[in-house]
């Protein structure tokens, strides 16, 4: 079962994670609101220091930590940023990206400082981002305000606070028909050196179905990797009339009689879907918006992205040959790149 959350930045958990399973409400650890753990304010856990993590000066519309997740390694925040108005981000054991969603800021953190030019919207185009390491205590700053994510991972290695260029993250076209999507790979193994965090964002067309085939990672074996993994959602609406936004997508995750899951997640802006273990997909994207996820992955072993499609639902990956991809991809210009075969996202 899921458990929803009725405000933006709802978290839909997966039976066996956190808490009492196929609960809902504002209890639920990391909802969205100041009044939520690691929120805005300087009574907050890790609001000063460099020994936990946390975040002062924003307004935190959503909080998951390995410890609210009830896991080990992933976390993801998104800050809202008011302009002119600094927030201080504490790292504690947990290296991180400063994405910008929407908006640019600058970034301050051992000394040195970046300019992020960010993006009107994640539908818009690629970003540049920041790496913070663990043990820092980073500023963020916006003109003009900003929406950011902050993707983290726990690490033990402490790499250099650094800038991520925008016309250096790769974009591939992955799938084909109605399982075309974008894939942006901004912080993967092969694109962006990180301890152990890995990330990346998808933007599917309206109507379309993303992170398919279904597959999994939760396991260490030579063809698959054990990882625990965020999905945090966006929709635009292709409608010619203003709508709320209400499921506007849905998420399908399963698992293994040895390891049951069974989530079908009804998905809004803002919303995040939390996956420990079991196959997951597919993505799907209403008839009236395109949807972006920004998927956050770290586990405990190799820092690599190795998959295992479900049997019954792999085959598909022979038919996309014979089909083309869907015109509307990609969502905005970008430059021209080679795939890489890919995984399931």
């Amino acid at each position: 079962m899921a458990a929803h959350l009725p405000d933006r930045g709802r978290h839909h958990l997966p039976a066996g994670t956190t808490g009492d399973t196929g609960a809902a409400g504002a209890d639920l650890p990391g909802a969205s609101g100041t009044d939520q753990p690691g929120a805005s304010g300087a009574d907050q856990p890790g609001a000063s220091g460099t020994d936990q993590p946390g975040t002062s000066g924003a307004v935190v519309e959503v909080d998951v930590t390995p410890e609210t997740a009830g896991w080990a390694w992933s976390g993801l925040r998104v800050l809202r940023l008011a302009p002119g108005v600094p927030a201080t981000v504490a790292t504690g054991d947990l290296e991180t990206l400063v994405l910008p969603l929407s908006g640019g800021l600058e970034v301050r953190c051992d000394g040195d400082r970046l300019e992020l030019a960010g993006r009107p919207d994640p539908f818009s185009g690629i970003t540049d981002f920041a790496y913070l390491p663990i043990g820092a205590q980073a500023e963020l700053e916006s003109v003009s305000g900003a929406v950011v994510a902050l993707p983290a991972a726990r690490a033990t290695r402490r790499l250099p606070f650094r800038y991520g260029p925008a016309d250096e993250v790769p974009v591939e076209l992955r799938g084909a028909g109605a399982c075309s999507r974008q894939v942006v790979n901004f912080a993967t193994p092969e694109a962006f050196e990180t301890d152990r965090l890995i990330a990346c964002e998808v933007l599917t067309p309206a109507g379309n179905w993303s992170s398919y085939p279904p597959h999994k990672h939760d396991e260490a074996a030579p063809h698959e990797s054990e990882l625990e993994e965020i999905y945090y959602y966006r929709f635009r609406s292709v409608a010619p009339v203003p709508v709320s936004g209400c499921e506007a997508g849905y998420q399908r995750v399963y698992g293994t009689p040895e390891r049951p899951i069974d989530v079908l997640a009804a998905l809004g802006d803002g919303d995040v879907v939390l996956i420990p273990h079991g196959w997951h997909g597919p993505s799907m994207a209403s008839p009236g918006h395109d949807m972006y996820y920004l998927n956050v992955m770290a586990g405990p072993g190799e820092r690599a992205w190795r998959i295992s499609d479900d049997p019954d639902h792999g085959w598909i990956r022979q038919v996309w040959a014979a089909q083309e991809v869907d015109p509307r991809l990609p969502l905005y210009r970008l430059p021209a790149r080679p795939a890489d075969g890919g995984t399931g996202r």
